[in-house]
């Protein structure tokens, strides 16, 4: 039984990475199509815009919020394998 629950979790996990990396492929093969008879380029070049984005978050913050979930995953990780370890033994100990 728990060869087929290990199947289904990563079946389960195939299935949302399609659907995650198939939802975004649309919008990156997109490309505009000049009308029949029209060579696509303007006829007056209009002055290059510059425009500044402020605000946002910088790299090192990003970085900073990606270790801390990881370390936190982590931690979340081996306190549940202990809490499991530990009711596995008592399982065992109370059997016989």
């Amino acid at each position: 039984m728990n060869h087929i629950r290990h199947i289904g979790v990563m079946l389960a996990g195939l299935a949302a990475a399609v659907l995650t990396f198939g939802a975004a492929s649309p919008a990156a093969f997109a490309v505009v199509v000049p009308p029949p008879g029209d060579s696509g380029v303007p006829a007056q070049v209009s002055p290059q815009i510059h425009i500044i984005v402020t605000g946002g978050m910088a790299g090192w913050q990003i970085t900073l919020i990606a270790v801390g979930a990881a370390l936190l995953a982590a931690a979340v990780a081996v306190l549940f394998d202990r809490i499991w370890t530990a009711r596995q033994s008592q399982l065992t100990t109370g059997a016989r």
